[in-house]
């Protein structure tokens, strides 16, 4: 299901305003990309606030309503208070069906506790990296990628090429070499641990 939320027109621009807006409780942002020009708008604080606690928002495709029209975008990038629980400014690009978009996608990892290398090899798994840059159209991207721990062996990591990745959906490779994702750590002790046993026995 796709998340909706409402937004106007802000045609007052420039610090103090924004300033002002944030006093009532009101979030300065912007909708840009596509064939239109940028169109500043302001939001609900409180409702932008509690959509972006969710994992989903940050890697799904939006219906954002301007002035009673909807027009479909991804999150692009957010400003906070430096300590406060306050968003500053909220960044939305416009995508188009037949345009590819570039997007970073969390990782939800499952089968750890099950894998040989938890249950027999004394290990903690180990996440190294929570998400990753993907391309792809917009009807393909995932809300997530599942990362299958099952099979991990003590000592052993998974890395990016071996990620399952949905149909249309292309890894972005930065820098060079193969990126681990997670890993198998051996609990400090475990070792020395089952030698005492083997010597007791």
């Amino acid at each position: 299901m796709q998340i909706q939320f409402q937004a106007t027109k802000r045609d007052a621009q420039g610090t103090g305003a924004s300033r002002r807006q944030r006093r009532a409780g009101q979030l300065p942002g912007i909708v840009y990309g596509g064939t239109k020009d940028p169109q500043p708008i302001t939001l609900d604080h409180n409702e932008l606030y509690h959509l972006l606690k969710k994992e989903v928002f940050h890697s799904s495709l939006l219906s954002v309503e301007v002035d009673g029209e909807k027009e479909t975008v991804i999150l692009r990038d957010t400003q906070w208070h430096p300590f406060k629980q306050q968003v500053l400014h909220i960044d939305f690009q416009r995508v188009a069906a037949d345009e590819k978009i570039h997007v970073k996608v969390p990782l939800h990892f499952i089968g750890g506790d099950d894998s040989p290398a938890v249950k027999l090899g004394g290990c903690i798994v180990s996440a190294v990296i929570n998400d990753i840059d993907v391309v792809c159209l917009p009807g393909n991207l995932p809300e997530f990628i599942k990362v299958d721990l099952s099979a991990l062996d003590a000592g052993h990591s998974v890395h990016v090429s071996e990620l399952t990745l949905p149909a249309g959906v292309e890894l972005v490779v930065r820098g060079e070499g193969d990126a681990v994702v997670a890993t198998a750590l051996k609990v400090r002790g475990a070792a020395a641990d089952t030698e005492d046993e083997g010597e007791e026995a």
